[in-house]
């Protein structure tokens, strides 16, 4: 039996499984790993699967209904804003959060103009320290 990849932008049926999937994404900003969200949906579906919770993340990315983080050498992360928006990283414990800025159009045509490629889009990602890593790492906040 083949399976169907639905196109981007294209109807996904929205199945009980699929809605607590997309509820548990869209109730957290934390852009949470796919065992993260199987963790999380587990607990209001106990006999879900793995594989389900992995295949219906993979079908809403591909069909826009969820954005999709791929990171250097780390678990892909999953966010339920699809739209363009920039992220910041904590470079201590690697927290994701979103950046609530406009998307800098003039990056892409930049690109353009300094490369041979079609530039069709981009993702920006600021890399800083977290509030409570920074607390940690202040000596003026440490315990003596």
């Amino acid at each position: 039996m083949k399976t169907v990849v639905p196109n981007p932008g294209q109807q996904l049926r929205m199945t009980r499984q699929r809605r607590v999937v997309l509820d548990e994404l869209h109730r957290r900003d934390s852009h949470p790993t796919v065992d993260e969200v199987y963790a999380r949906v587990r607990r209001r579906l106990p006999h879900i699967s793995m594989a389900t919770v992995y295949r219906n993340l993979e079908l809403m990315s591909q069909c826009g209904l969820i954005g999709e983080i791929d990171t250097c050498g780390g678990a892909r992360r999953y966010d339920g804003h699809p739209g363009q928006h920039y992220h910041v990283r904590c470079k201590y414990c690697g927290l994701l959060g979103d950046v609530p800025i406009r998307s800098a159009k003039q990056l892409e045509a930049a690109g353009q103009k300094a490369s041979e490629f079609k530039i069709v889009g981009h993702r920006l990602e600021f890399i800083g320290v977290c509030p409570a890593c920074a607390a940690r790492n202040d000596p003026a906040t440490r315990r003596r």
